[in-house]
């Protein structure tokens, strides 16, 4: 069975569609740069409602800008509901053999091997990854696994996988928070030095609710770091930096770097501490992905000097919080939106 639904405004067509054994995708309206551009935005968390934050993200991506986007999901596998409290299936990854950037926003997830083996083979190639949130520990695989390398707190004697990918490919694991946890939200304050960077152009009013996530510095191999996260004494962009030595030195909140594993390619990373669906309610931020989405695929060059990033559909997003996603939803439920 087949969904399919074709949603018209000015100009633009653009398709939204879900088969029966398929995920949901977003095709790019046509005349835009993203054309042909394949995203594949992967959700997966218990707490930032990263299923909410890739859904608009994908839509905003394919509608402006003309990216081809894949949701997927954790899934439930005896109620085929979206369920971020189920750590160990995301079905479809194999949609990442086509995928010219990936979009991972995950939290401890304990995949089965043929799953993570779709990841694998993705970082082998050198392929483009874009991380948010909790994608610093994005995996927490079991020693004895096949890809226990990957698992946040890895051990390895060699160094080279040394506290797995978030370390190795996006730049940190997890460490710390930096700032309290729902009470200090996060002011983005461009770097003066990398004001001209591509990615953060257009982006000057970045907040989010989540806090500042701490890092260890200096960030390793080739990291370099556009944003810093100034602790806010509140949750609203209106408030006050916090006084004291939160903010002396502030952690970078948004960060390039390449990655290499093993014998594979060489690719190139962006990564960001925020990434909740409430943090995405700002423009700054929903900009400064849209953004890094242009540049990891390798149209640095076309990145509009205030790229389109207007949410698309209903974005009423739920707290953050663990056990606080909507229940009974699943992939479908996402197609029905108002362009």
């Amino acid at each position: 069975m087949r969904i399919l639904f074709y949603l018209i405004t000015i100009n633009l067509l653009v398709s939204v569609s879900v088969f029966s054994g398929e995920p949901l995708r977003y095709k790019g309206t046509s005349n835009f740069f993203g054309n042909g551009k394949h995203v594949v935005l992967v959700s997966g968390d218990e707490e930032y409602r990263s299923e909410e934050a890739v859904v608009q993200l994908g839509r905003i991506l394919a509608k402006h800008h003309g990216f081809d986007c894949t949701i997927l999901f954790a899934i439930n596998p005896e109620t085929g509901e979206i369920d971020p409290v189920c750590t160990t299936n995301i079905p479809y990854l194999q949609v990442l053999k086509t995928a010219d950037v990936l979009v991972i926003n995950l939290r401890f997830r304990n995949l089965p091997d043929e799953q993570m083996q779709h990841f694998d083979d993705y970082f082998r190639a050198g392929k483009p990854v874009l991380g948010m949130r909790t994608s610093t520990h994005a995996f927490r695989i079991p020693k004895e696994r096949k890809f226990a390398q990957y698992s946040f707190d890895y051990h390895d004697s060699t160094g080279s996988w040394e506290q797995g990918f978030g370390r190795k490919i996006l730049g940190e694991t997890w460490i710390d928070h930096h700032g309290h946890h729902g009470h200090e939200a996060t002011r983005g304050i461009i770097i003066s030095e990398k004001s001209t960077h591509p990615i953060v152009c257009g982006c000057d009013d970045i907040f989010g609710v989540t806090d500042v996530y701490r890092v260890r510095l200096p960030l390793p191999g080739d990291s370099m770091p556009l944003v810093l996260g100034q602790v806010l004494a509140g949750m609203k962009p209106t408030d006050q930096p916090v006084v004291g030595t939160k903010n002396e030195p502030m952690m970078p909140i948004a960060w390039t770097k390449t990655y290499k594993i093993d014998n594979g390619q060489t690719g190139n990373v962006f990564t960001t501490t925020m990434g909740s669906s409430q943090d995405l309610e700002s423009e700054g931020l929903r900009r400064l992905l849209v953004n890094a989405v242009y540049w990891l695929a390798g149209l640095e060059t076309v990145i509009p000097k205030r790229a389109n990033v207007g949410i698309v559909g209903k974005y009423e997003t739920l707290p953050m919080g663990f056990g606080k996603h909507k229940k009974g939803m699943k992939p479908e439920h996402f197609v029905q939106i108002e362009f």
